[in-house]
C-alpha cells in the first residue's frame, strides 16, 4: 500500500510539472467526461450498465470498484460477469454488469489517466442492487390457515419478511381494510450481509365479532410489483357460547288430541362451535340428533300424541365447549283422550242361585269416563263408581255390582260401557258366566275281566261319559299313575281311548277312568284289571364258590326272572342237556313266578373255559331266553411243550428261544436263569440294544451268540396261583478253527510219518476234518484217525515223492472252512534246480560276478564250488565269497561272488550240493555281460472288446537289467505297433484295440548291450464285439446287449457334450445381454437429459446388434443340440434293430461272453469279473489267505436264483450227497441257509424240453458251466450254505478202490443206439439225466482226478446249454454246436455237456479223428463249415457227458463191463493245453488215446 501510495504521488507531481511546462495554447484541448457516470439502482439478477464517455481522451481509461482497479482490458480478469462496452475512438467506456448480485452493490469510479498536457480525471457513481423479500409468513401458521382462539383470549400474531434489500415494510390488514393498532412492535435485523429481515408483532383480544375474520400481513418493497403483493393470511375461529334455544311448533296452553301428529322444533343461533341441541321428556333424553347451518343449530322432534304425553314436560338444551351450563327452553303438553278399553272382572262359572260380584274398570281417560252396565239385556242403574288419577296421565273410573244366577240358563252375559263425554267415544267389554251341571258316571269297554293277553299284543280300552255342563274331563290311570289318552268330544258326550302294548307290568294292573267337571267335587270313575302272560326276560347264572380251583366241587345255579305261567329251566353243555337238581319256584315280579335250577360239578384244570348254558322257556308263549357262562378255573402256569428241548445257534449270529406257558390268570411273569444267575429283562436295562443277552417275556434273545453262552437255561413262569419251570439247553455252533498243527515233520525214507491237526469247533466229528494234497493219491499210503478234537494223518513208508505240504481242512459247515499246511519232509539227497536262468550268470570285466546255485534237500545240504575240478578257496581271499540263504524248508541257495572279474574268471563252475544221503552236481557258467535272451514264452491272459493282456516268461537277462517290448499287429496287416513293458513287470495290457479284430503278439527283451529277437507271432487273440455289460448277470437275461463306453467316447458322450455346450451358450447369452442393458442404463443415468436423440439411437443400435448376434448364436447351438439328440435316438434304434437282425440266438450278450457254444474263452473282464464283483458275497468273513488276487480272477462264478444248495461235495465213498437232486450245478450267492426259503429248483428234472434260452438260463441270471462247477486253483469250493469259497476239494480214489456201496447202476451211462438224426433229436436230446429222481435212475459216479496240470493260466469258464430241444425246436447243427469234444479214441467220442444239470454222454463213432478246429474264436468264418463236417460224423451217435472241475483233468472210471464202452478212458479238462504236463499221465501205456482242448476249447 505504501508503494502504491508513493507511485500515485509521483504521478501527481509528474502531471503537475507537465502542466506547468506546457504552452498556454494546449489548455483548451484538455480531456473531459462527455457522459458522467451517475448512481444506478438495479434489481438483483438484472443487468446494470454504468455509462462513461470521455471527450478529447488522451489517457487510459479504467473502472474501479470500491477503489479496486478493474484494469484497462474490455474483459476484466476475475470478474466474468463484468465487461467494458464501447468504442475507444468515440471515448465510450460503459461498464456492464450482467446478472447483478448483492456483491455488486458498491461504489464505482471511471478513471481517465493523465497524458501529455492532460491531467487525470475521475467520476464516481454508486450501484445499488435491490433484492425482494425471500418469504413472508405469520410465525406458527401456514398461509390461509385457521387460528382457533377463545373469546377474549389474548392472541399474538408475528409477521416475518425475510432477506430483503433494503429492509421491507409490513402492513397489517383486518379483512381487506388496513389495520392500524395502537400498539405494534416492528424490528429490522440484518440476517445475512446486506440482507435484512423485518418482523412485526400484533397483539389481539378477539371477540365474537372476530369470528371468521381474516388477518393479513403484507410486505411493502420497491422490488415488489404492486400487482402481485406478497401477503400471509390467517383466519380467526373465535370460540364463544351459543345463544339461548327457543321452541316452535307448540304454544303453552294449547290442547292436543290423542293420535294427533306433533312436531317440536328447537333452534339456537350463534356460538362457535354451533350449539348441540338435545330434547328431553320428563327429564329423560329422547333425541340428540341435530343439524347446523352456519352458526344456526336445529333439532326437530316429531311424534304422535299419546295419553302419556298429557302433562309431559319437553325440554330443549343448547350447549357447546364454551358453555359453562346448558341453555334451556321448556314446554308442557295437554292431551285429551278417551279410555282405550274397559275390563270386567268376576267369576266365569257359577251354580244356580249363586250371587256373583262383578267389577268394571276403564283405562286412563282425559277427562274422566263414565261406566254403564247391561246384564241379560237390561241396564243396571244401582251400580257404584269412583274416579282416581292415573299415574300414566288422566283418570281411571271403576264400577261394582252383584247379580244372582237364575235356573234354566246355561250362561249369563254381562256388558260394561266406558264413555268419554267430551270426546264422545265409547268402549265396550263383555263377560260371560257359565252355569254348571255334573256329568253322568263313565263306562269302560274293550276288555272283559279274566281275558288272557299275551305279552307284546295290543289292547284298547274306551271310556265314555255323557251330560254335564261343561262336558266331563276324562282321565285314565294305571295303578294310580296317570296315562295319556285320545279324547273325542260330541255334543253331549266325551270319550277317552287308550292303546296298551301289553308287557309284564300290565299283569294284574288296574286301569281306572275318572270323569269330572267344575260341578263335581269328587270325580266319577270306573276300573278294570288285566291278566297278561309273559316269558322270562333274563337268566342269571352264579357259581358257588366264586373262585374255582382244581379239585373242588362247584355248584352252578341258574335263576330265571319272573314268568307267567312259570318257566321251565334246563342246563346244556356243548349242545347236550345236563340233568339239574333242586328245581324250585317262588313268586316274582308282576305277579309272576321265579324259577331256579342248579347242578354240581368237580373242577379240574382242563375245565377252564368250558361253557355251560341255562335255558328258561315259557311253554305257553313258546318263548325262551338263555345265558351262558365260561368257567374261570384258576391254575398255575403250565408250559406248552417246545418242539425240542435243545436250541441250536451259530456263534456271532442272533438266536431267540421262545417258550409259552398257559395259566389262569393269564398274566404270567417269566424269569430266565442260567446256573442260578438271572438273565436281565429288556425293561430293566436302558434298552435291548445295550444287552447282548436279555429276556423278553417268554423269549430269550441272544443278539450275538458267544460259545460261552452254551448251557442249560431255566425259564420260570409265575402267576398268582403258582409257578412252573422248564429247562432249555442252548447249543452254540461255531466254525472250526485249527488250534495247532505239528511242526515240519522230518522222517527218514521208509519210516512212517504222523501229522497232527488239533481242531476246535462245534459240532466236531471225524467227518469234519479232512486231509488233502493236490496231485497226491491220498488213498494209497495214508490213513486218518481222530481223537479228542485232533485228526492224525499217517503216511506209511514215506519216500521222496511224499515230500510236500499236506493240508488239514476243517469244515463243519457252520462258518468258513479253515486249513493249514503241514510239511512232510522225507530226507533225500540234494537236487539242484536245472532252470536255464538258474544255471547262468554274467558280469562285466572288473565288476562283481554272482553265480547262483539253488537246491532242494533234507537235511540241509553243504555247497561246494569248484572250477576245473578244483575246489575254490572260499572266504580265504578277497576273490571268492559265498552267500547262503534258505528259501523255504526244503530249498537252499548258495551264491558264489567273484570280485573284480578277470577274463580268466569266465567259464564253467561246478556247484556241488551234498548231504548225508548223497550229492548233486551242476555246472553254472559265468559269461561276460551281453544282450538278453528272448523270453521263453508269451501267453494271452485276458481279452476284452478293446484290450488284450499278455504275460511272458523272461529268459536270461545277460547280466544286466532287462526291459521288454511287445509288438502286435492285426492279422491282415503287415505293419506292427510297439509298446514297452512296465518296469519290473512281466505282464502288459494293450488297450485301444479295435473290437472283433484278430491280433498277433510277440515280445523281445533288451538291455544296455542290445536286444533279443522277437518271439514268433504265435500268440493271437481276437477282441470282443462289445464292452462288457455293467451287470454281467443281467447280460445273460435274454435282453439286448448293453454297451458301456467312456463318457465322451460314444454317441452318449457326444450327446452330453452337445447338451452341455447348448446350456453354456444360453447362460452366456443371458449374461451378455444383461451386461449390455446394464451399461446402456448407466450411460443414460450419467448423461441425463443432455443426451441427444441421435446419440441415443446410435448407442442403442450398437447394443442391439451385439444382443441380436449372441441370440442368433445361442439359437444355432440349440438347433445343433436338438439335432444331436435326434441323431442319438435314431442311431440307438438302428443299432437295436441291427443287433436283433444279426443275433438270432436270442441274446447277443450270451454269444459274446458265454462262448461255450462257440468254443470261446471268457476271462479277465468277462465272466471272471463276475467273481470279482461277487467277492463281497463269496469272501465275506472268510480268511484272506485262502483266496488271493490271482485266485479271485480264476474263480468261476455260477448263479442260480431261488436255490439254496451247495456245489457237490464228494463223500468218502465217492457218491454225491442226496441233497443234490439230479446232480444239478448249483452255485449262487444266497442268504444263510438258516434264513433261506427252502426252495430248490432243478431245471428240466423230469426231462421237460426247453428252448435254447431256457437251456442257457435255467433261472433268471444263471450261468451253466461245463463240464462241472470248477473250483478255483487253490481247490476251494463255492459253498452256497455259507456264501463263501471253501477249501474242500473232491475226494480222490484210485480206479481199483473198493467202495462201501455197490457201483452205480450203469443205466445212466448206457449208450443209446441212434441210427438217425430224428431219433437222436427225439430222445430228450440224446442224453439221460444223472442224479436222484431222473429218468436214468440214481447211483454213484466214481471218478479219479489227475492233478498233473500246473503252471497254467487261470481256467476259463465255458458255457454249455443245459438241454436239447425237441425235434421241431432245434436243428442238428444247433444240437452238435453245443457239444464240447474233449476226448477221442478209435471207437468212442466222449463229450461233456450240461443237460438239465451235470450230464454224461458217450458217442460211439466209426471215424478215428475229427478235423482240427482252427485256432480262432467266436466269429471265425470257417467254423460253421468245420462244425458241419463234425456233425456229419456225429449224427449216428449217442452221447455220454461228464462234469469236471475246471483246472483239472477228470478221468471217468468205467467198469470193463460197461455195455460196449470197452476199455476206453474218458477224460475231460478245461485248462490250457500244455503237453509238458501230460508226462505224469501215462495214457499210452494202457492203450488209451488221449486228446486235450486248449483255452479256447479247440481240440489239440
Amino acid at each position: 500500500r505504501q508503494q502504491s501510495h508513493w507511485i500515485k504521488r509521483l504521478r501527481v507531481i509528474c502531471f503537475a510539472v507537465i502542466f506547468l511546462l506546457s504552452p498556454p495554447q494546449c489548455y483548451a484541448q484538455q480531456q473531459k467526461f462527455r457522459t458522467t457516470p451517475h448512481d444506478l439502482q438495479v434489481l438483483e439478477g438484472a443487468e446494470a450498465m454504468m455509462r462513461c464517455e470521455v471527450a478529447n481522451q488522451a489517457g487510459a481509461v479504467q473502472w474501479t470498484k470500491d477503489g479496486f482497479a478493474l484494469g484497462f482490458s474490455a474483459v476484466i480478469p476475475g470478474f466474468p460477469r463484468y465487461s467494458v462496452l464501447g468504442d475507444r475512438k468515440q471515448g465510450v467506456y460503459n461498464l456492464r454488469i450482467s446478472n447483478a448480485s448483492i456483491n455488486d452493490d458498491a461504489e464505482y469510479q471511471c478513471q481517465v489517466g493523465p497524458a501529455r498536457l492532460n491531467s487525470a480525471i475521475r467520476a464516481n457513481a454508486k450501484l445499488t442492487v435491490i433484492s425482494p423479500p425471500a418469504s413472508i409468513e405469520i410465525k406458527g401458521y401456514s398461509h390461509n390457515s385457521k387460528v382457533e382462539v377463545r373469546e377474549n383470549q389474548d392472541l399474538a400474531l408475528k409477521c416475518i419478511v425475510a432477506n430483503a434489500k433494503p429492509a421491507a415494510q409490513i402492513i397489517w390488514y383486518r379483512g381487506n381494510v388496513e389495520y392500524k393498532p395502537d400498539k405494534r412492535d416492528d424490528k429490522v435485523e440484518e440476517s445475512t450481509p446486506k440482507r435484512f429481515t423485518t418482523t412485526s408483532s400484533l397483539k389481539l383480544k378477539p371477540g365474537a365479532d372476530d369470528d371468521y375474520t381474516e388477518y393479513s400481513c403484507q410486505a411493502k418493497h420497491k422490488a415488489l410489483s404492486p400487482d402481485m403483493p406478497m401477503r400471509a393470511t390467517v383466519q380467526l375461529s373465535v370460540l364463544y357460547p351459543p345463544g339461548p334455544p327457543y321452541i316452535e311448533g307448540y304454544s303453552q296452553g294449547e290442547t292436543l288430541r290423542r293420535g294427533q301428529h306433533v312436531e317440536l322444533i328447537c333452534r339456537s343461533r350463534g356460538g362457535n362451535p354451533p350449539a348441540q341441541l338435545i330434547w328431553y321428556k320428563n327429564g329423560s333424553q329422547i333425541r340428540m340428533a341435530y343439524r347446523t347451518s352456519g352458526r344456526l343449530s336445529e333439532n326437530i322432534y316429531t311424534f304422535t300424541a299419546e295419553a302419556g304425553d298429557n302433562k309431559a314436560r319437553f325440554r330443549c338444551e343448547a350447549s357447546n365447549v364454551m358453555s359453562q351450563t346448558p341453555l334451556k327452553a321448556e314446554v308442557d303438553l295437554a292431551v285429551l283422550f278417551a279410555p282405550s278399553h274397559v275390563t270386567v272382572t268376576g267369576p266365569t262359572e257359577a251354580r244356580v242361585g249363586d250371587i256373583v260380584p262383578l267389577t268394571c274398570t276403564t283405562a286412563p281417560s282425559n277427562p274422566p269416563a263414565e261406566i254403564k252396565w247391561m246384564v241379560g239385556g237390561r241396564q243396571i242403574r244401582n251400580a257404584t263408581s269412583k274416579t282416581i288419577v292415573s299415574p300414566e296421565g288422566g283418570w281411571t273410573t271403576s264400577s261394582n255390582f252383584t247379580t244372582t244366577v237364575e235356573p234354566n240358563k246355561r250362561s249369563l252375559v254381562v256388558i260394561c260401557h266406558g264413555l268419554n263425554m267430551q270426546l264422545t267415544e265409547n268402549v265396550v267389554s263383555t263377560h260371560t258366566i257359565n252355569v254348571l251341571y255334573p256329568p253322568a258316571p263313565p263306562l269302560i269297554s274293550g276288555y272283559m275281566e279274566g281275558q288272557i293277553i299275551p305279552a307284546g299284543s295290543v289292547q284298547k280300552l274306551l271310556c265314555v261319559s255323557s251330560g254335564g255342563n261343561p262336558l266331563a274331563t276324562l282321565t285314565w290311570y294305571k295303578n294310580d299313575k296317570r296315562i295319556n289318552s285320545i279324547i273325542r268330544t260330541a255334543d253331549k258326550s266325551v270319550s277317552a281311548e287308550i292303546t296298551i302294548l301289553a308287557n309284564v307290568t300290565d299283569n294284574q294292573a288296574q286301569y281306572r277312568c275318572e270323569a269330572a267337571n267344575s260341578a263335581t267335587e269328587i270325580p266319577l270313575f270306573e276300573s278294570t284289571t288285566l291278566s297278561v302272560h309273559f316269558a322270562p326276560e333274563t337268566v342269571k347264572i352264579r357259581i358257588e364258590p366264586e373262585e374255582l380251583r382244581p379239585g373242588m366241587e362247584a355248584t352252578i345255579i341258574c335263576d330265571s326272572s319272573s314268568s307267567n305261567p312259570p318257566a321251565k329251566l334246563s342246563w346244556w353243555k356243548d349242545g347236550i342237556p345236563i340233568e339239574g337238581i333242586n328245581n324250585t319256584s317262588k313268586p316274582g315280579l308282576w305277579s309272576g313266578t321265579v324259577s331256579t335250577l342248579e347242578f354240581k360239578v368237580n373242577i379240574t384244570q382242563e375245565m377252564n373255559g368250558v361253557v355251560y348254558t341255562c335255558q328258561s322257556a315259557n311253554e305257553a308263549l313258546q318263548r325262551s331266553v338263555h345265558e351262558a357262562i365260561s368257567l374261570d378255573v384258576l391254575y398255575r402256569p403250565k408250559f406248552v411243550p417246545p418242539p425240542s428241548s435243545t436250541a441250536v445257534g451259530v456263534e456271532g449270529e442272533s438266536l431267540q428261544v421262545s417258550l409259552q406257558a398257559n395259566g389262569n390268570p393269564m398274566t404270567v411273569a417269566y424269569t430266565w436263569t442260567k446256573d442260578g444267575v438271572p438273565i436281565p429283562h429288556e425293561a430293566n436295562g436302558s434298552g435291548s440294544g445295550e444287552l447282548r443277552i436279555y429276556a423278553d417275556g417268554g423269549n430269550l434273545n441272544f443278539t450275538k451268540l458267544h460259545r460261552a453262552d452254551a448251557g442249560i437255561y431255566s425259564c420260570t413262569a409265575t402267576n398268582s396261583q403258582g409257578k412252573a419251570s422248564l429247562n432249555i439247553t442252548v447249543v452254540v455252533e461255531y466254525g472250526t478253527t485249527i488250534k495247532s498243527i505239528s511242526e515240519n515233520v522230518i522222517v527218514n525214507p521208509g519210516e512212517d510219518a504222523m501229522l497232527t491237526c488239533n481242531v476246535e469247533g462245534k459240532p466236531l466229528t471225524e467227518e469234519h476234518v479232512k486231509w488233502e494234497r493236490v496231485g497226491y493219491d491220498m488213498t494209497v499210503k495214508t490213513s486218518t484217525t481222530f481223537s479228542n478234537g485232533s485228526s492224525y494223518l499217517h503216511i506209511k513208508n514215506a519216500q521222496r515223492e511224499d515230500v510236500g505240504n499236506f493240508r488239514c481242512v476243517a469244515d463243519n459247515r457252520v462258518a468258513n472252512p479253515t486249513n493249514r499246511d503241514i510239511l512232510l519232509i522225507v530226507k533225500f539227497a540234494p537236487e539242484i534246480a536245472k532252470s536255464p536262468t538258474q544255471l547262468r550268470a554274467a558280469s562285466g570285466t572288473g565288476e562283481q560276478g554272482r553265480l547262483p546255485c539253488r537246491a532242494q534237500a533234507s537235511p540241509k545240504p553243504q555247497f561246494i564250488w569248484r572250477q576245473e575240478k578244483k575246489e575254490l578257496p572260499i572266504n580265504h581271499t578277497y576273490k571268492y565269497e559265498v552267500e547262503e540263504r534258505k528259501i523255504d524248508s526244503l530249498t537252499y541257495e548258495s551264491s558264489l561272488i567273484v570280485e573284480k572279474v578277470a577274463p580268466a574268471d569266465y567259464g564253467a563252475y561246478e556247484c556241488v550240493a551234498r548231504n548225508e544221503l548223497g550229492e548233486d552236481v551242476e555246472t553254472v557258467r559265468l559269461d561276460i555281460t551281453s544282450q538278453p535272451d528272448s523270453p521263453l514264452s508269451l501267453n494271452i491272459l485276458n481279452v476284452t472288446h478293446d484290450s488284450v493282456t499278455v504275460a511272458w516268461t523272461p529268459g536270461f537277462d545277460g547280466g544286466l537289467k532287462a526291459s521288454y517290448r511287445v509288438r502286435y499287429r492285426m492279422v491282415d496287416r503287415e505293419q506292427y505297433s510297439y509298446i514297452d513293458g512296465l518296469p519290473n513287470s512281466h505282464k502288459l495290457t494293450i488297450s485301444g484295440l479295435r473290437m472283433n479284430t484278430l491280433y498277433l503278439f510277440s515280445v523281445m527283451a533288451y538291455n544296455d548291450l542290445g536286444s533279443s529277437p522277437y518271439l514268433p507271432d504265435l500268440a493271437r487273440a481276437q477282441t470282443k464285439e462289445a464292452p462288457p455289460p455293467s451287470q454281467p448277470a443281467s447280460s445273460l437275461g435274454g435282453g439286448p446287449p448293453t454297451t458301456s463306453q467312456t463318457p465322451l467316447g460314444g454317441p452318449s458322450g457326444m450327446l452330453l457334450v452337445g447338451v452341455a455346450a447348448g446350456i453354456t451358450v444360453v447362460v452366456l447369452n443371458v449374461f451378455v445381454i444383461g451386461c449390455c442393458l446394464h451399461k446402456r442404463n448407466e450411460k443414460r443415468l450419467k448423461r441425463g437429459i443432455e443426451l441427444l436423440p441421435t446419440e441415443l439411437t446410435q448407442d442403442s443400435s450398437t447394443s442391439n446388434m451385439v444382443i441380436i448376434g449372441i441370440s442368433l448364436a445361442a439359437f444355432g447351438f440349440l438347433l445343433v443340440n436338438a439335432a444331436l439328440v435326434a441323431w442319438f435316438i435314431v442311431h440307438q434304434r438302428r443299432k437295436k434293430v441291427a443287433e436283433t437282425t444279426n443275433q438270432p440266438g436270442k441274446t447277443a450278450t450270451i454269444e459274446m461272453y458265454a462262448p461255450s457254444s462257440y468254443n470261446d474263452t471268457v476271462t479277465g473282464e468277462t465272466l471272471s469279473s463276475v467273481s470279482e464283483k461277487s467277492e463281497s458275497y463269496s469272501n465275506e468273513g472268510s480268511q484272506p489267505e485262502y483266496i488271493d488276487e490271482a485266485r479271485k480272477k480264476a474263480a468261476s462264478t455260477y448263479l442260480v436264483e431261488n436255490t439254496d444248495m451247495p456245489p457237490p461235495r464228494y463223500q468218502k465213498d465217492g457218491t454225491l450227497p442226496t441233497l443234490y437232486p439230479n446232480n444239478m450245478v448249483n452255485a449262487c450267492t444266497l442268504p444263510h441257509p438258516r434264513h433261506n426259503n427252502g426252495n430248490a429248483i432243478v431245471a428240466a428234472a423230469a426231462g421237460v424240453h426247453m428252448s435254447r434260452d431256457d437251456q442257457m438260463l435255467i433261472s433268471k441270471g444263471v450261468y451253466i458251466p461245463s463240464p462241472s462247477p470248477a473250483p478255483p486253483p487253490d481247490g476251494s469250493y463255492y459253498n452256497m450254505n455259507s456264501d463263501r469259497y471253501l477249501s474242500y476239494p473232491p475226494m480222490e480214489y484210485p480206479t481199483a478202490m473198493d467202495f462201501g456201496t455197490p457201483p452205480l447202476p450203469l443205466t445212466h451211462l448206457q449208450p443209446i443206439t441212434v441210427t438217425s438224426q430224428a431219433a437222436l433229436l427225439a430222445t430228450n436230446g440224446g442224453a439221460t439225466l444223472i442224479g436222484n429222481g431222473t429218468a436214468g435212475g440214481s447211483g454213484t459216479l466214481r471218478r479219479g482226478i489227475l492233478r498233473g496240470v500246473v503252471g497254467v493260466p487261470p481256467p476259463d469258464v465255458t458255457h454249455h446249454t443245459s438241454a436239447i430241444t425237441s425235434m421241431s425246436g432245434a436243428s442238428p447243427m444247433q444240437i452238435l454246436h453245443d457239444l464240447h469234444p474233449v476226448n477221442l479214441s478209435a471207437t468212442t467220442l466222449t463229450t461233456s455237456t450240461t443237460l438239465n444239470g451235470s450230464m454224461t454222454t458217450a458217442l460211439p463213432i466209426s471215424t478215428a479223428t475229427l478235423p482240427r478246429q482252427p485256432h480262432s474264436i467266436l466269429k471265425d468264418p470257417n467254423r460253421n463249415k468245420q462244425q458241419q463236417q463234425q456233425q456229419q460224423q456225429l449224427l449216428n451217435a449217442s452221447i455220454v457227458g461228464v462234469g469236471a472241475p475246471m483246472g483239472s483233468l477228470q478221468i471217468l472210471n468205467l467198469p470193463p463191463a460197461s455195455m460196449g464202452l470197452g476199455s476206453n478212458l474218458l477224460m475231460t479238462t478245461s485248462a490250457t493245453y500244455d503237453p509238458a504236463t501230460l508226462s505224469s499221465f501215462n495214457g499210452s501205456a494202457a492203450g488209451v488215446p488221449v486228446s486235450y482242448t486248449d483255452a479256447d476249447g479247440h481240440l489239440v
